[in-house]
């Protein structure tokens, strides 16, 4: 399965998520490129929509290869096999989880702002990526969820390849996955536009999002908008 961009593959995503509707359920999406795609279920759900904030910590010479990853709360995990395989120092680490911490911090400021922390206890929370490759990321953001105690736990990606499938089922209650490909070397393969996505994007649509939620119309309710404008302006 080709995605068009993000867009579609959260439109395509939200369709099978649609039991959430009217359930409470909050999205929570990855910076940078989870969040165009939690949006459009955000959107479909009339969920709220916010981000958990993993990070990879890339191999020495090779940043796209993850040896581990950081959670949104500062919990690590680690491919252990691999690090030992690659010989990785553990002063390597140590400073890659520092660094790794502090950007989290960094984007939480940025991405959230005044608003507060979403509440994540008793909720359905689905966490959504643009897609997975080893899964390490994601497998630290709902390690990182679950210690808020969901209801119910959620991973919903557009691509993965089985063996992190077969990772997230192991954490997660539910997994959501479109296309499952083999054989499978990078996410952007499976998108017609995977161009980057700017931390300013990632404001914007988070902005977009709570305005519709905190509007006294329903998402989409246009219509009802419009009449009660036209109302006024004759009654006027």
């Amino acid at each position: 399965m080709i995605f068009k961009d993000r867009t579609h593959a959260g439109q395509l995503l939200a369709k099978q998520l649609e039991r959430y509707r009217g359930t409470d359920a909050l999205v929570l999406a990855l910076p940078r490129g989870g969040v165009p795609v939690g949006a459009e279920i955000a959107r479909a759900l009339s969920a709220d929509l916010d981000t958990v904030i993993p990070r990879k910590i890339g191999a020495p010479g090779d940043p796209e290869l993850a040896i581990g990853a950081v959670s949104g709360h500062g919990g690590v995990l680690l491919n252990e096999d691999l690090v030992r395989a690659l010989g990785v120092p553990r002063e390597y680490i140590r400073e890659a989880v520092a660094r790794e911490r502090a950007e989290i911090e960094r984007r939480s400021r940025l991405y959230r702002g005044a608003e507060p922390a979403p509440h994540i206890e008793g909720r359905a929370v689905i966490v959504v990526d643009d897609g997975i490759a080893t899964g390490y990321t994601m497998l630290a953001a709902l390690r990182g969820v679950r210690e808020e105690k969901p209801a119910r736990l959620v991973a919903a990606v557009p691509v993965a390849p089985p063996d992190s499938v077969a990772r997230l089922e192991a954490e997660a209650d539910e997994v959501v996955v479109l296309s499952r490909p083999v054989p499978f070397f990078a996410v952007g393969q499976f998108y017609k536009d995977f161009s980057q996505v700017s931390d300013e994007e990632v404001q914007d649509i988070l902005t977009q999002v709570r305005s519709r939620r905190d509007s006294p119309y329903p998402s989409g309710d246009d219509s009802r908008r419009r009449k009660e404008n036209t109302t006024r302006k004759s009654v006027g």
